[in-house]
């Protein structure tokens, strides 16, 4: 018998159009959640929009498609590739958005967020890589946004409801080969890369966590994710990484390694190790939560920017330790 992660649900769209490169993202999104070896969502629980699909009359009906069909025990991911911008309302650019009309051919900030409070999920992970500034110059007093305003006040504060997107309003996107740097660390994540537990189960702080420093640390420190997540306790499984294995599975082609634990240490020192991550995995992750605030990334404090660089440094310091490789 195959076994799914019946309980996963997926809308996941790359507007493509003046960026190629969101295509490919979204595909190989859609690609690994379906991956009977890996997440194992059911095919027909993910739908994939790209290129002309991508209109903001097919996005919209995709989200309430998920607002009808999934209960509150369900798991959903909402993934969108493509421009965001300020007006000074927000938008999201749709395959075929016009300049000239925005509301009749783009996405109202609010829209969004309404059609995704209509999901009744109380694990829901929203995925936003808006960063791109190309096409939207043409637009006199736009400035580009990762992030719209309503979705962070009304879905960051409730518990089961995570917010990601690629980098701060003041950044780009890292293309690369075969994906964009953040959409690289997705798929690992994803993949179980970052589990640290490695029970079977991506979790959302493992790859929170993940992307949040790997994405940076690859860019060499001119991208940065932003996180909100209301709950650092609510740890909750985004999918399987290996269709119920501990192990995960290497992504093929891929030069980054799989982090391990060591065998052979000892038992309470491991114990205490691990409880040390752990904490230190969390000082980093509300370091983010209060960085997160600051959407321009030149706005954060230097002593902010300190403290995390230092339990950054202690993170390794003890994966080391551990024989988890970077």
């Amino acid at each position: 018998m195959i076994q799914t992660f019946k309980q996963g649900y997926a809308v996941i769209v790359g507007v493509g159009a003046d960026l190629p490169v969101t295509i490919d993202d979204a595909t190989a999104i859609a690609n690994l959640l379906r991956d009977s070896s890996r997440c194992a969502y059911p095919v027909e629980q993910v739908r994939l929009l790209t290129g002309q699909e991508a209109n903001a009359r097919n996005i919209l009906s995709a989200l309430s498609w998920l607002a009808d069909v999934t209960g509150k025990d369900d798991t959903v991911i909402v993934y969108f590739s493509g421009h965001g911008m300020e007006t000074p309302d927000y938008y999201l650019m749709p395959y075929g958005y016009n300049l000239g009309n925005l509301q009749g051919t783009a996405i109202l900030g609010s829209t969004f967020t309404q059609h995704l409070q209509a999901i009744q999920a109380q694990k829901l992970l929203v995925i936003l890589d808006c960063c791109h500034a190309g096409g939207q110059a043409e637009a006199k007093g736009a400035i580009k946004s990762p992030l719209p305003p309503s979705a962070i006040a009304q879905l960051g504060s409730s518990s089961g409801r995570v917010i990601l997107a690629s980098s701060r309003k003041d950044e780009v996107s890292w293309t690369g080969q075969p994906y964009s740097v953040f959409t690289a660390a997705l798929l690992e994540a994803m993949a179980g890369y970052g589990a640290f537990e490695q029970d079977g189960y991506a979790r959302i702080l493992d790859l929170a966590m993940w992307v949040g420093r790997k994405v940076p640390e690859r860019t060499k420190d001119k991208q940065h994710p932003i996180i909100k997540i209301s709950n650092l306790e609510d740890n909750f499984a985004l999918a399987w990484y290996a269709v119920g294995e501990k192990r995960p599975h290497p992504l093929p082609n891929w030069t980054y390694n799989i982090p391990f634990i060591t065998p052979g240490l000892d038992t309470a020192q491991v114990a205490t190790w691990k409880r040390m991550l752990t904490n230190y995995r969390k000082n980093l992750q509300l370091i983010d939560e209060r960085m997160s605030e600051y959407i321009d990334f030149t706005a954060i404090p230097l002593q902010l920017e300190n403290n995390r660089r230092l339990t950054e440094t202690k993170i390794a310091e003890m994966e080391h330790k551990l024989g988890i490789k970077p």
